[in-house]
């Protein structure tokens, strides 16, 4: 017994069976985390290794040039990036797509094991991360503070950081900006001279003295008790009374040599929100936790923190990713809901009873409830990918349905039950149903083995909408089926009255039913005329489709279409070498500028400087002269400029800013993602890399549409170098690495010990005083204790020279690198990217010196040729499934004759609706393989059939396609009218899928064409021939 044969004759365990199905989607669709996009995890790893003290070229020597010599040999390496900055090295390994990070992540460790002892003796030990978009904050706050601003740290830490790390889905907070209380002591270096005393020495003196030492216990008769010598300091002003020597018959106490101050941590970063100081808190997620939920969670909690926080404490949001996720997934809920209304619409003028009308709706939930259960299991989140696989689908799980009971409809038309003709009609259609849908799975299916970027953002949806797909193939079969025998009359009741007369005709019949049957005459008359002129016919065909390919040159190429999303990011880059003052002077500017210019500003947050912790640099601001804007936007529907129009305003403005030697602004972009093209240049010489930079960078800025055309390099600093005469420090007992570590204690100064109060500890420093450290004469003349004991001045064993130095040195694949960014603005991605191929081949570099493009350009390329191929093995494979299907090899041709003519409308709609070829309308292309040879099947199923029963060529071409004209009309206007809202939606998340959303809008505009007159044209040919 056949399935869909068992079906109708077991209504109520087909009813239970997709019940159980629904339930279990309901649940799944419950317990699904909601996101912007599916979480990527790209094949990184990085290396982070904090050495303080030391310099971009140290660093790059000592630490980054042998870490990256050993850990080039990791096992699925495909590319190695380094960053050497001051204080830090930052390396990137690169793997393979499907490499486990795991594993990886251990091979990596086991090679640091083994390099530590080429490394300095006190550099800090590296520590690896992985990368994933879940690490990526989800809210953003800002804190800000008057008179408690001193305490501000430990008022975070205690009522806002510990409370938050404890809900249920946040995986760490993390705070800049903080003020942290300090106690410095400072010190004179001629009094230490005159005293004849060392840091150390009193290093040693405050250690000894700070400290609490058990004794042990007493017991009395009656009494036991613990016995403790309590040394630690009670008070910051302590430390001022310590004696650390002696001489000329008096005591040495530290105030003598140093002044202590309890005091906050020097600021080398500026924080500020909305023109006051202020402090970032940063909330990640875990990764399989609902942003949603988790933002909501945090905003509740801070609600009640708030109320126990002193009343000049103050917060409030920067940025918060659930606001932009909420309202994507409701405008695209919207979206599925109106694609829904017209889906349905169109099924009931159709076919125009509701029955008939609900037994084919009933397949959309059915169907589209398998997609939720797929991101359960798979443990993948619902978002603007996933939401708009769904909606896609929508408009094609009827398909079959429509295919089934119009068959169905048929035999009961011709005087068999609902019964009889449930399971008749089902079984003439089922083997060309399952067919023609197993052509959608074999588009669809491929795009779940991309890889790349691509691969990782779209997967899903290859996924989704091939299981919502094959579920409708089941619905089709079985629910179709077993509801028609069920809910469908009789000819005899649908036509006749109680008393066997003919009944009136209906309001559908007396309209619609008039406008259809008037369609099928006028379709038959048209089809009848081109297969009389189906050379002329062909050859008008192929000249649209020869004509449009000319203008594919026209469209211009991107890899993602941009959004005009609420938040505009910006890097602004001021003279090299300038201090945290001069910086906090042009901040003042900048906001008094952005509350001038910018009525749409609803928050403005500005970070510069490098912060105290290292991994919180690492995603921040990496000079004292660099400036982090984020400028959150008001709701689009409250302002009148769009976000790229507000970008322009602000380059004007740092155009004519002096201080501001270069700028990088972003926005739009998938998710804040930007569309630029990166010319790398390789080369060990890095004054050589720049000239060839700078020569690059004036050619490309001359190309009409580049825009932001920057060279991603710090300028070079001021800086001192000290060049030790060994010979001198040697007779001496000094070597290199021990002056230089006094030098380091005396200007960057070190943390001698801990004071605690109140349950906190605060590091205690030593270092000279501020005068001394910024006076270049006095740190010549620093003096240095020998091992010997005695006094020798730093100028006397070496040379202390001003020169350059970077800021940054950068590698990949183990090779010093610079990079020149740029970006389109009224050109495509692609222009740009070919004009900058085209000066970089007719430019010479010197020896040593080579450069080759890559950024978002190289993702493009990388993914069209992906794509490109996977269109290729789409027809391929749909050519294998016909062949199989017709047993013939030169059937499917015919089917797939129009697939050309269907890429020429995809030519016209984008050029018309002013878009793009971007790796979203190359999916859309691909999606229309399926989508127009799925129609085809019917027709030339249907028109083989006729032939077989021994009908003359022409009139079962014609026949054949007027009586398959309202199945195929129905089938393709549910497809076309489930993607229209799509189409028209300009709410958020509707740009993420871009022009997918045209290319399959615009070419149902030629489907008819493509279908009808084209495949029957070449139907009779091929007949002719054959």
């Amino acid at each position: 017994m056949k399935i869909y044969e068992t079906s109708v004759k077991r209504p109520i365990t087909t009813l239970m069976i997709f019940l159980a199905i629904i339930v279990f989607g309901v649940y799944s669709f419950s317990r699904l985390a909601i996101d912007f996009f599916p979480e990527i995890e790209l094949p990184t790893i990085s290396i982070i290794t904090p050495y303080i003290g030391a310099d971009a070229a140290s660093i790059e020597k000592n630490i980054t040039k042998p870490l990256e010599d050993r850990l080039s040999g990791v096992n699925d390496l495909d590319e190695i990036y380094s960053t050497s900055r001051d204080n830090l090295s930052i390396i990137t390994l690169k793997f393979i797509y499907g490499t486990d990070l795991n594993e990886a992540a251990n091979d990596a460790r086991n090679i640091i094991d083994m390099t530590m002892r080429f490394l300095p003796e006190d550099v800090d030990r590296p520590q690896i991360l992985k990368f994933s978009t879940s690490q990526m904050p989800v809210i953003v706050y800002g804190v800000q503070a008057d008179q408690n601003y001193e305490g501000l740290d430990k008022i975070i830490e205690n009522n806002i950081t510990n409370n938050l790390n404890r809900i249920n889905g946040v995986a760490s907070v993390l705070v800049r900006g903080a003020p942290e209380r300090v106690v410095y002591v400072e010190f004179d270096p001629k009094k230490l001279e005159a005293y004849n005393i060392t840091l150390d020495q009193v290093a040693a003196v405050v250690s000894r003295e700070n400290i609490d030492v058990p004794v042990g216990d007493i017991e009395t008769k009656d009494m036991e008790y613990n016995v403790t010598t309590a040394g630690e300091f009670i008070s910051s002003d302590e430390i001022k009374n310590l004696i650390v020597g002696f001489q000329n018959g008096k005591f040495v106490k530290i105030s003598d040599i140093a002044v202590v101050r309890d005091s906050l941590r020097d600021q080398k970063t500026i924080d500020r929100v909305n023109e006051s100081r202020g402090v970032n808190i940063s909330i990640m997620k875990q990764s399989d936790a609902n942003t949603v939920q988790v933002s909501r969670k945090v905003k509740n909690e801070l609600e009640k923190i708030t109320k126990t926080l002193p009343a000049d404490v103050k917060i409030f949001p920067i940025y918060d990713s659930s606001e932009n996720i909420q309202n994507s997934i409701n405008n695209l809920s919207e979206t599925l809901l109106f694609a829904f209304i017209f889906v349905s619409l169109v099924i009931f003028l159709f076919l125009g009873k509701w029955s008939s009308s609900l037994i084919v709706l009933v397949t959309i939930p059915a169907s589209l409830i398998s997609g939720f259960i797929y991101l359960f299991l798979a443990k993948d989140t619902l978002n603007i990918i996933s939401l708009s696989a769904i909606t896609i689908a929508i408009g094609m799980v009827v398909d079959d349905a429509i295919v089934v009971l119009e068959n169905i409809t048929k035999h009961i038309e011709r005087g068999s039950t609902p019964y009889e003709a449930s399971i008749y009609g089902t079984n003439e259609v089922w083997t060309a149903v399952v067919a023609s849908t197993l052509v959608i799975l074999v588009v669809f299916m491929p795009l779940t083995l991309l890889t790349g970027i691509t691969g990782t953002i779209f997967r899903s949806l290859g996924w989704i909408v091939s299981i919502t797909i094959a579920m409708s193939i089941i619905c089709a079969i079985t629910l179709t089926p077993m509801l028609s025998s069920r809910l469908l009359k009789s000819s005899s009741l649908q036509y006749q009255d109680n008393n066997g007369k003919k009944k009136k005709k209906n309001l559908w019949q007396s309209t619609m039913g008039v406008v259809l049957d008037k369609l099928d005459n006028a379709y038959h008359k048209s089809l009848t005329y081109v297969l009389k002129h189906k050379t002329a016919t062909l050859l008008i065909a192929l000249a649209i489709f020869v004509g449009t390919m000319f203008l594919v040159p026209m469209l211009g190429f991107e890899f993602l279409p941009e959004a005009d999303q609420d938040i505009l990011r910006g890097t602004i880059y001021l003279q090299t070498g300038g201090n945290i003052d001069k910086t906090a002077e042009f901040v003042s500017k900048l906001e008094k500028t952005v509350n001038e210019r910018y009525p749409e500003k609803y928050i403005l947050s500005i970070s510069a400087g490098v912060p105290s912790d290292q991994t919180a640099s690492l995603t921040g601001t990496k000079a004292s002269n660099e400036i982090q804007v984020t400028l959150r936007l008001k709701k689009r529907e409250e302002r009148e400029r769009t976000v790229f129009e507000i970008a322009e305003d602000f380059r004007q403005f740092l155009d004519a800013s002096p201080e501001v030697i270069k700028y990088d602004i972003s926005a739009g972009g998938m998710g804040g993602m930007t569309n630029t093209v990166d010319v790398k240049i390789f080369g060990y010489n890095i004054d050589s890399s720049l000239k060839v930079a700078s020569e690059l960078q004036y050619q490309i800025s001359k190309i009409p549409g580049a825009r932001d055309v920057i060279i991603d390099r710090a300028n070079d600093r001021p800086t001192f170098n000290i060049y030790v005469d060994r010979e001198k420090a040697a007779k001496l007992g000094l070597n290199t690495a021990m002056i230089g570590s006094v030098v380091r204690n005396y200007i960057t100064g070190y943390t001698a010990s801990k004071y605690k109060e109140e349950g906190y500890e605060y590091d205690v420093i030593f270092r000279l005083s501020d005068v001394a450290r910024k006076d270049v004469e006095k740190f010549k003349n620093l003096m240095i204790t020998t091992p010997l004991g005695t006094k020798v001045c730093l100028s006397e064993v070496a040379n202390i020279v001003e020169e350059t130095t970077p800021l940054e040195i950068s590698h990949e694949n183990k090779q010093r690198v610079i990079t020149l960014n740029a970006k389109p603005e009224g050109i495509s991605l692609g222009e740009l990217g070919s004009s900058i191929n085209k000066i970089i081949d007719n430019a010479s570099f010197p020896e040593g010196i080579t450069a080759e493009v890559g950024g978002s350009y190289e993702n493009l390329t990388d993914s069209f040729r992906d794509l490109i191929t996977l269109l290729f093995v789409a027809i391929l494979l749909v050519y294998i499934v016909l062949a199989a299907q017709f047993e013939s090899t030169s059937m499917p041709l015919i089917i797939l004759f129009a697939l050309p003519f269907a890429f020429s409308g995809v030519v016209l709609a984008l050029l018309i609706t002013g878009n793009t070829l971007s790796v979203n309308a190359m999916l859309g292309a691909i999606m229309l393989v399926g989508i127009a040879v799925k129609n085809s099947i019917i027709l030339v199923d249907y028109t083989n059939l006729l032939r077989d029963r021994g009908m003359r060529l022409n009139d079962a071409v014609v026949l054949g396609g007027r009586s398959r004209l309202r199945p195929i009309l129905m089938t393709a206007t549910t497809t076309f009218l489930g993607m229209l809202p799509m189409a028209l939606s300009t709410g958020e998340g509707s740009g993420t899928m871009g022009t997918n959303r045209y290319s399959c809008y615009w070419w149902i505009s030629v489907f008819y064409y493509i279908i009808t007159f084209c495949s029957a044209c070449g139907l009779s040919y091929l007949y002719t021939i054959w």
